[in-house]
């Protein structure tokens, strides 16, 4: 390796989450702060949240039902 090229290596540099977590990896920073870890990301933890695309489907189709109906009654 040339000298004075490479940044400095911290390899116990900290970092720390927004939940609180508090971690050791290696960087080129001292201090890192991070907004989402692998303890509170819903991936990890479990507690994703469904959404329920089963009502969203219903009631575009009761809108279309609508939209059909008034049409019908107009060419009449």
């Amino acid at each position: 390796m040339k000298k004075e090229i490479h940044p400095k290596y911290y390899p116990e540099a900290k970092g720390r989450c927004a939940c609180g977590n508090s971690f050791t990896v290696g960087s080129t920073v001292p201090e890192i702060n991070v907004e989402i870890c692998s303890k509170c990301h819903p991936f990890y933890t479990g507690k994703d949240k469904i959404i329920d695309t089963a009502g969203r489907v219903e009631r575009f189709k009761k809108r279309l039902q609508k939209t059909v109906t008034k049409g019908k009654k107009k060419s009449k």
